[in-house]
């Protein structure tokens, strides 16, 4: 269960006017990059993100569509956890001296059906306030992590856990009732990064109510990354500077300045004014490239598929009824062109997306003999749609029986570039076959409004993880609803005992095959009902001056400590 970017013909790497860039270095045990040259001098770059971190824990920000833009590519640079996810969604070793694997002995499924994980911190690994990170702060963690009355960090995805030990001061043992394949992700981004006991215990204590609101989030935040803050200016900038004691070595860069900007093309004068060293995380579209490899062939554009932009349904009193009936989904996506938008808006690079699982997965052949396909067929849509009553009248569009205008809404946020473009594409192409579309552009306020994402009428287009991990949002008790202050992972309220049971087998079996198996049929009832409108996978852009080696597209910043500047 990985963030992964496409192989070989899958992911472009596009250097503009002949440019090269140095591949990361992979980090030496225990200790700096290897034959990365020590700093010899006080190196500094400015790195633009999207967006405005309000706080540098996403699962505070979050209203359960991924996130808020710049979170997680600012938390990066300052806070790690046992481990991190490479540019190809491998976890990579960081405060642990390993990721527990069958093969290590860390990860052991017992005789009796239960499991257990095992990690032993690195020597020397610290806080930035200079306070040992110890085994007791894996422990306070996994406290928070299932604490209900705190439900921004209650992760559902470790229901399944029955507590973690202290081994030693340097060593954690989770216990498993059973077993859950993505255990080993436990104190990562994936879930909860690592919280400072000697920090927090006494607020979480004592105050509950307030634990969010405390300052440590933002300006007084600690963490154990290669960079800590010196400076933090809401709306405007971080600056960062090198942690020397980052248990990994020295970081290369000495200083990092983090600019937040909102606006993409503010973004794009910045690196042609040579202000902005380069960009990590959402925010450019392929378009907005051509202006810098028309006058600045000296910025490197580096591009990795990965996410799937796909439309989710809504299944509890939706506007028109008709969305719920699995034929007018089909209609639908039989009257999209998916491969002309990826040749029009990702310029051919990415290919049509017939389920949200990308064909850089390891798991994508097994599944592809599953996936129900729907190849663009407008004559189909039209078979359907009379099927169901529908009839296309003389303004173009289709009306029901009591002639009414056969219209949908459709929603997707400001803060995904190419989620705009596919949105008026899709509504463009739509309204050509007759059916009328209310394209709706949700704004950065109203993102953050659980009760108001839950609530859309037709169709919720984001961008979402292209693996197996999206299964979470189809199970029917993640429903986003009153009871649940809206904070389940599915917002579109889908319920089917079947699919339920799939799901939760396939996250509870270890094996590979049967793992696979499971997925396979999941897959199959997710593309043959249409549970959700998969449309076009989404490609994550960085920007950078040329003398910027090591940065890559796809989880920016997961190796800051060995990027380098010339």
């Amino acid at each position: 269960m990985r963030f992964r970017t496409f192989p070989t013909g899958l992911v472009a790497l596009i250097l503009l006017a002949g440019c090269t860039t140095q591949g990361p270095a992979s980090p030496a045990p225990g200790g700096s990059a290897a034959g990365a040259a020590q700093p010899t001098g006080p190196k500094r770059i400015s790195i633009a993100i999207k967006g405005n971190p309000p706080t540098l824990n996403d699962k505070i920000n979050s209203s359960g569509s991924g996130g808020v833009p710049g979170v997680a590519e600012a938390s990066r640079l300052i806070h790690v956890g046992l481990a991190v996810p490479d540019e190809v969604g491998a976890l990579q070793a960081r405060l642990a001296e390993a990721v527990p694997t069958v093969d290590n002995g860390n990860w052991r499924v017992l005789p009796d059906g239960r499991m257990e994980t095992t990690w032993r911190i690195r020597e020397g690994a610290r806080w930035h306030d200079g306070t040992p990170f110890t085994a007791d702060d894996l422990a306070f963690t996994a406290v928070v992590e299932r604490d209900k009355e705190l439900p921004q960090f209650d992760d559902r995805a470790f229901q399944f856990l029955e507590g973690v030990d202290v081994v030693d001061a340097r060593t954690v043992t989770a216990h498993w009732n059973r077993p859950y394949i993505e255990a080993d992700a436990m104190f990562t981004e994936q879930h909860l990064l690592p919280l400072p006991k000697h920090l927090l215990e006494q607020a979480y204590n004592e105050n509950k109510a307030g634990f969010i609101d405390l300052p440590y989030w933002t300006q007084n935040f600690v963490g154990t990354g290669p960079y800590r803050i010196r400076d933090w200016v809401p709306g405007s900038h971080m600056l960062l500077v090198a942690n020397d004691s980052y248990v990994l070595g020295q970081p290369i860069i000495r200083e990092v300045e983090v600019q937040f900007i909102d606006d993409p093309n503010t973004m794009i004068a910045g690196l042609m004014a040579g202000t902005v060293d380069g960009t990590i995380g959402r925010g450019l579209a392929l378009d907005q490239a051509d202006t810098i490899r028309q006058q600045r062939p000296e910025i490197q554009l580096q591009l990795a598929v990965a996410g799937c932009l796909c439309a989710f349904p809504q299944y509890l009193n939706p506007n028109p009824a008709a969305i719920a009936d699995p034929q007018f989904r089909r209609a639908l996506m039989y009257g999209l062109d998916r491969q002309e938008l990826a040749n029009s808006l990702m310029q051919g690079l990415v290919p049509a997306a017939h389920v949200f699982v990308g064909p850089n997965e390891p798991e994508y052949k097994a599944l592809e003999p599953s996936i129900v396909r729907y190849e663009y067929d407008p004559r189909r849509t039209a078979q359907l749609l009379e099927g169901m009553g529908y009839t296309k009248t003389a303004d173009g569009f289709y009306h029901d029986a009591a002639g009414q205008k056969l219209s949908i809404e459709i929603r997707t946020t400001s803060s995904v570039e190419i989620g705009k473009g596919l949105l008026l594409a899709v509504a463009d192409s739509y309204q050509r076959i007759g059916i009328g579309v209310d394209p709706v552009l949700v704004s950065p306020q109203q993102a953050t409004d659980r009760e108001y994402r839950a609530n859309f009428p037709g169709f919720d287009l984001v961008n979402q993880p292209s693996n197996l991990t999206l299964l979470n949002r189809f199970l029917g008790r993640e429903s986003s609803l009153p009871e649940n202050n809206y904070r389940g992972n599915n917002r579109m309220r889908y319920v089917s005992p079947e699919l339920d049971t799939l799901i939760d087998r396939y996250f509870t079996t270890v094996p590979m095959n049967e793992r696979v198996q499971t997925a396979s049929l999941a897959i199959a009832h997710i593309t043959d009902r249409v549970v959700n409108l998969s449309m076009l996978y989404n490609a994550n852009l960085v920007l950078a001056s040329s003398r910027l080696n090591g940065i890559t597209a796809t989880n920016s910043a997961w190796n800051s400590h060995v990027w380098d500047i010339s």
